[in-house]
């Protein structure tokens, strides 16, 4: 074998598909990346919008209140929760059950319609019933995703309610009502209120026994 070819042939074993660790690169040691830049052309991604300029819905929520929500359009809702489906807003009392009289106890009722009714069933899980979710069955086209806020924490749904409304072919994302506000806003805004709908309960919201 003639030299030359010895030599390639031990180049060739000495090949590798990997970078030496010297030339590895290293993650770095500080996240500081130095003084703020004076240049007029820099951005300040944490301060980007995207959609700055896009109108949001009438229907978004401007607040949550203990016993209701203020939205956009300057209406407010209280005493009860509220549905936000393709563009408007419905006031929502899915604590109510079937053949019982509404009003305050005082007024001869059973209360559940007051801030103290019942939601959670015996295993703790968010549940109410087929009935109270009668306008999605009424709308065409249905929204693709249903933001539910379960009041001042987030509960997780019982499994009738989320097949009920999947079987509808919605999407489901459950929060605490703040957040789900919010989301429903953010999301309303980008793709549109006959895309997303909101189902909230007030923030004040006390379980009943």
């Amino acid at each position: 074998m003639s030299p030359s070819a010895i030599a390639s042939a031990r180049q060739a074993r000495c090949l590798h598909t990997t970078r030496p660790a010297l030339l590895q690169s290293k993650p770095p040691r500080t996240r500081d990346r130095g003084p703020k830049s004076d240049e007029d052309t820099q951005t300040d991604f944490s301060a980007l919008d995207v959609l700055r300029n896009t109108v949001a819905p009438a229907t978004s929520i401007d607040a949550c209140t203990g016993d209701g929500f203020a939205l956009n359009n300057q209406m407010r809702i209280s005493g009860c929760g509220i549905l936000l489906i393709g563009g408007e807003a419905y006031r929502w009392k899915p604590w109510l059950r079937e053949g019982r009289k509404e009003g305050t106890i005082a007024e001869g009722g059973t209360g559940d319609d007051a801030m103290t009714g019942k939601l959670l069933n015996a295993k703790g899980q968010w549940e109410v019933q087929e009935q109270a979710w009668g306008v999605l069955e009424l709308l065409y086209p249905k929204p693709d995703l249903l933001i539910i806020g379960t009041g001042p924490s987030t509960v997780p749904l019982a499994p009738a309610v989320r097949k009920y409304l999947n079987d509808q072919g919605i999407r489901l994302e459950v929060q605490d009502t703040r957040n789900a506000a919010a989301q429903f806003n953010l999301l309303a805004t980008e793709r549109g209120v006959g895309q997303v709908a909101a189902a909230l309960i007030p923030i004040g919201w006390k379980e009943g026994r």
